[in-house]
């Protein structure tokens, strides 16, 4: 089955398939970069796209980052293997250390761990908000020569209360994000 684009998200809270536009598939990839990988891997085999469009929840590590934001480039935040390689970049490992997509202004760092505090590499590097799939989906896409975009929802601070927060908001970024889903839709006619 061959589709325009198909939406990527982690948990069914985040965004109900029944609220999507007619024609687009939503593929819950569960949390972690692992399950991401395989997920969009199956999700490009079984729905052939031509576009990928993420969207999920996640921790902002700037004050000013909140709402929906458009994600421009994401990094690796828990790839730590110095000396061998800098932080965020795999050792001896040819594929790119950091994603661009296809638009968007704000970073992205993704690791298998849920941040409730602040981490100043965090911010040396730029990065706005964090989460736990997007980099997998990113690599995916990018092996498979496809262009991405992702739409991340602002719901804690990456503090203390980050995981309660969370729970509370988890769902708070759908309307949002159904929004942009249907004038990009209207983008792609």
């Amino acid at each position: 089955m061959r589709t325009n684009l198909i939406v990527l998200t982690a948990l069914r809270p985040e965004l109900d398939a029944h609220k999507l536009p007619d024609g687009i598939q939503v593929f819950y990839t569960g949390i972690g970069k692992i399950n991401a990988t395989i997920t969009t891997i199956q999700a490009i085999e079984h729905a052939r796209p031509s576009i990928i469009v993420n969207f999920g929840t996640v921790g902002a590590v700037c004050p000013e980052a909140s709402g929906l934001l458009e994600i421009g480039r994401v990094v690796q935040r828990d790839m730590i293997a110095e000396p061998l390689s800098p932080r965020g970049r795999v050792p001896f490992c040819e594929r790119p250390h950091e994603y661009f997509s296809a638009q968007g202004t704000h970073t992205c760092g993704t690791g298998d761990s849920f941040v409730t505090s602040k981490d100043p590499w965090l911010q040396e590097q730029g990065i706005h908000v964090v989460d736990m799939e997007l980099f997998a989906i990113a690599a995916v896409a990018h092996t498979h020569g496809l262009p991405w975009l992702s739409y991340k929802y602002v719901t804690d601070f990456t503090n203390e209360d980050s995981g309660q927060d969370w729970h509370n908001k988890v769902n708070h970024g759908e309307t949002l994000f159904l929004e942009k889903l249907s004038m990009l839709q209207q983008d792609l006619k």
